[in-house]
């Protein structure tokens, strides 16, 4: 047997501190978005971020009514398929079909519905949309063969401490029928945490960003401090 074969990796002196994903992710089997094989998500809509990491895929999806101003200034930025969120909670029906439509005709390669998106919700985006849909679970009171029968192509599972175990009950309760639907989830902070939630069966990883811009900033200020003296 050969040995694993080492990949060479090429950057600049300009782009040498991207934000880099955790190596172990790698470990995870990925899904195909459009060809493109996806394994590591940065979840930011820091477009700082966004246009200096590494992620195959960005998951913009934060707490407001979504606007398509964010979603055209991330489209700007990103050079990797944008998951956008489009809603699902406050923002529903036709209001977040109509944004679902901006995001496909920008650039976005899939939409993302937060929990609890109603059904009557998912089939006015799923009219809207070619794109696929990924529906966020959050608990495992959902049923996710009524919301993939509705139209739903992928889970995206945000479950907090609980992530891991909500991996697992998912790939149980879609065993049978959908043994291979495409699964994302947030995997934690440390490798064995992120490890622990690709065994239970996540395709892909999501992943944080949130003061990397701040603290990248600080780590080169101290740099450039200790240079003038």
């Amino acid at each position: 047997m050969t040995d694993k074969p080492v990949i060479p990796n090429l950057t600049s002196a300009l782009r040498s501190n991207i934000v880099e994903s955790p190596n172990v992710i790698r470990k995870a089997s990925g899904i195909r978005l459009f060809g493109k094989r996806i394994k590591s998500i940065v979840y930011s809509t820091d477009v700082a971020v966004i246009a200096n990491c590494d992620a195959d895929a960005i998951l913009a999806v934060y707490p407001w009514t979504p606007s398509t101003r964010i979603l055209e200034a991330i489209s700007k930025v990103a050079n990797v398929p944008i998951l956008a969120g489009v809603g699902g909670g406050l923002t529903k029906g036709l209001r977040a079909a109509t944004v679902a439509r901006f995001a496909e005709e920008n650039g976005g390669s899939a939409v993302v519905l937060n929990a609890p998106t109603s059904l009557e919700t998912l089939h006015s985006v799923r009219r809207m949309v070619d794109i696929p849909i990924f529906y966020t679970v959050v608990n495992e009171t959902t049923d996710l063969l009524a919301y993939i029968d509705a139209g739903v192509n992928a889970l995206n599972i945000a479950g907090g401490r609980d992530t891991t175990k909500l991996v697992a009950w998912a790939r149980e309760q879609l065993n049978d029928t959908h043994p291979n639907f495409p699964i994302i989830a947030s995997g934690g902070k440390t490798d064995e945490q992120i490890l622990e939630t690709i065994r239970a069966g996540a395709n892909a990883i999501t992943y944080t960003a949130y003061g990397m811009t701040e603290k990248t900033f600080h780590e080169k200020m101290a740099k450039y401090r200790e240079q003038q003296n």
